[in-house]
């Protein structure tokens, strides 16, 4: 007989193995499953040894299916009174493509209405339906007007063992569990005399899984006790009885043999509660060591060989912590270097952030989330003899070549102006569509880091290619920086409703001294969106800097204040920095320190800038003005630079001392400037091109800059 064997997608070939391994005849891998080829026997010996299959469906009936009346009508006619009585409770299951039955509860309702009248028709009572504890369970697979109606011969989803009771936060499920560890060839490990190790053991899910799969324990013998997974009538028992008392058998020699092998840690104590409450039920806690510690105290179990499996934190939108998976790599290093790895990752990145080499990478899905199996094998990292060039792909080398030859084209300019926070890549390849900043730590260590932001991908790019071209242009930067994952920050455009989006931003709160036109100035790559430092408009604050001596300096939207600290180095007589938010105003205030700078003459404002600009009476020599496109606050009045303009360079100008001058600048790529009506009150010339870098010059509408003087 040919049946289905169900398993989440990514472990369809490992399931096909399995499933030879069982002895059936044949198993061929397809998408989500396997088709089989055995006798019935052999189908339940699935049901009850099984790692990673999630149903077995056993087909009853199989009928062309146009519509939903050829659904009724095909189960209507199938002889329900040789598969069940009366008394039986049932459950349908319903899995439907196609324009014709597009809503699986509906096409669940009509299977039950079948049922149940075929029954009376047969002068029987109506069974009832439980959902929960059914009697029997129904599968019905319709693809292509095709449909199959099966007995799911255990009765509901087979990662359920039966051991779980406490559970910590997102327990990861046992079949996918069990996949991580055939990846890590625990099997073959455990057999060679080697240990199991899960650093963040959560609520023991990989090493109680593991453990049972050392000694020998079917998987499914907790699940059901002594009674058959499914009272279908056509299941054998004789067969079933015969099946579970092999498996106490077996269950009974391996756990009696099975050595203290298995090592379990986690910070959280009551994960580790969790993990024993689990363990103890399962019948394996004589041989697995539970400790509560840190990552970065990782103990080294005993023993030379042996694999390590892990889940490492992440949410259902695969936001986590990068430096949290660096510091597993790290601590797995130390402790088992010489072991194996299979570490499930939310994402390429993450696996990318734990610094170790992969020998293979896999695609699993935990539910809807697809995730990254890395193996690795050993875990310790070859260090790299710096004279020999990484190995890239293709394209990472074509980035690499580009991005080299932009250092090369910047270094006269770099080394004149004393530039060391940069634009060294700008989607220079457009497949690779990135920002590449680079940022030269001052004093310290003498780090560098990178910043690299990605620009939205077209909607008809697959994802697979996104992530690809994205970790390439990664490799890419690393290997012509030289520097190690937790020193590039990677701000990435994920899709979701309304159009691609930044995603989630790390919290490590770390700031970097850096330093620009002889100023310090503290930046932050890894926690916001911008880093603190607008690279594009260093040449204006250095025409800003050059001309401030002795003079009065205002910086309205001051953001960190980047232009007022240069002010004030370069010997303002004073400086007032004007800003909504408190937050970017501490930030002024640090960086005003860092260089020594402070009093009363450098004076900082938390106001609406156009509200306070209009009462304001001071006079200024110098005014930048560089505002955002738009603003929205509950403090402040809506702001649109477009429609605001005249209003506020208005007020700008008016607070300009006899010969001052004010620099306007904005980012909107569609503004136009109303010359004319500026002309009533100021002389203004653009100065655009000079105040663009030669960093920028491939993206010189990055800004636009003019010149104002009162009339």
């Amino acid at each position: 007989m040919n049946f289905f064997v169900s398993c989440a997608k990514g472990l369809e070939y490992l399931l096909a193995d399995e499933l030879s391994a069982l002895g059936l005849a044949k198993a061929t891998a397809t998408i989500a499953g396997a088709n089989a080829e055995g006798d019935l026997a052999q189908a339940q010996r699935v049901v009850l040894w099984s790692r990673l299959a999630s149903r077995v469906l056993w087909p009853l009936a199989e009928f062309d299916c146009p519509d939903e009346q050829a659904l009724y009508d095909g189960v209507h006619m199938m002889p329900w009174q040789d598969h069940m009585k009366p008394e039986m409770t049932l459950a349908v299951d319903a899995h439907v493509s196609g324009d014709k039955i597009t809503h699986a509860r509906f096409a669940t309702q009509r299977i039950k209405d079948a049922v149940v009248d075929r029954m009376r028709s047969e002068g029987l009572e109506r069974p009832s339906v439980n959902t929960d504890l059914p009697d029997i369970r129904i599968n019905l697979s319709l693809r292509k007007g095709r449909a199959t109606i099966s007995i799911d011969l255990g009765g509901g989803p087979l990662h359920r063992r039966g051991w779980r009771g406490a559970a910590h936060e997102a327990p990861l499920r046992e079949n996918l569990a069990a996949a991580v560890l055939l990846r890590g060839q625990w099997p073959r490990l455990h057999a060679a005399g080697g240990g199991l190790l899960d650093p963040m053991c959560g609520s023991g899910t990989l090493l109680i899984e593991g453990a049972l799969m050392a000694a020998d324990v079917a998987p499914g013998l907790m699940r059901h006790g002594s009674l058959p997974p499914s009272r279908w009538l056509g299941f054998d028992k004789d067969s079933w009885k015969a099946l579970l008392t092999e498996a106490r058998e077996r269950e009974t020699a391996g756990l009696a043999a099975l050595k203290p092998v298995v090592f379990g840690s986690d910070i959280d104590p009551l994960a580790i509660a969790a993990a024993r409450e689990n363990a103890e039920v399962a019948g394996v806690a004589h041989a697995i060591t539970f400790t509560r510690a840190d990552i970065d105290d990782l103990p080294a179990p005993p023993l030379e060989i042996g694999t390590v499996v892990c889940n490492p934190p992440y949410d259902e939108r695969l936001a986590a912590d990068p430096a949290l998976y660096r510091r597993l790599g790290d601590a797995l290093q130390k402790a088992v270097p010489q072991w194996r790895a299979s570490l499930l990752c939310g994402d390429d990145e993450l696996a990318f952030a734990t610094g170790l080499r992969a020998g293979k990478k896999y695609q699993m899905f935990n539910g809807a989330l697809e995730c990254a199996l890395i193996v690795c094998d050993p875990i310790a990292v070859p260090k790299r003899d710096p004279a020999v060039p990484r190995e890239l792909s293709e394209g990472a080398q074509m980035v690499a070549n580009r991005i080299r030859k932009n250092l090369k084209k910047f270094k006269t300019w770099r080394a004149r102006e004393q530039v060391t926070c940069f634009r060294a890549y700008d989607a220079d390849l457009p497949e690779y569509a990135a920002a590449i900043d680079v940022y030269q730590e001052d004093g310290g260590k003498g780090r560098t880091f990178l910043h690299v932001q990605e620009y939205a991908p077209p909607a008809t790019i697959p994802e697979n290619d996104v992530r690809r071209r994205r970790n390439e242009l990664l490799s890419a930067a690393r290997e012509v920086f030289q520097v190690p994952p937790e020193q590039v920050a990677l701000k990435s455009r994920e899709r979701g409703k309304g159009g691609s989006k930044y995603g989630r931003f790390e919290r490590r709160d770390e700031f970097l001294i850096v330093r620009e036109n002889n100023a310090l100035l503290r930046v932050n790559l890894f926690d916001y969106l911008d880093t603190g430092l607008f690279l594009d408009h260093r040449p204006l604050r250095r025409t800003m800097a050059e001309q401030i001596r002795g003079k009065h300096f205002l910086n309205l939207f001051c953001y960190t204040g980047v232009a007022s600290v240069q002010a004030a180095v370069a010997g303002a007589a004073s400086t007032t920095s004007v800003d909504l938010s408190a937050t970017y105003l501490q930030w002024c205030y640090d960086n005003l320190a860092l260089n020594g700078q402070g009093g009363n003459q450098h004076l900082l404002v938390q106001a609406d800038a156009m509200a306070w600009l209009e009462a304001d009476e001071g006079l200024y020599d110098v005014i930048f003005c560089d505002p955002p496109t738009f603003s929205n606050s509950a403090r402040a009045e809506d702001f649109d630079v477009q429609r605001e303009q005249l209003r506020l360079l208005r007020a700008a100008v008016a607070r300009l001392a006899p010969g001052g001058v004010l620099y306007f600048s904005n980012n909107f790529r569609r503004f136009k400037l109303e010359e004319n009506a500026i002309a009533g009150f100021a002389t203004c010339r653009e100065i655009s091109p000079r105040t663009i870098g030669p960093d920028f010059e491939r993206n010189a509408r990055i800004h636009r800059a003019w010149e104002l003087r009162a009339l």
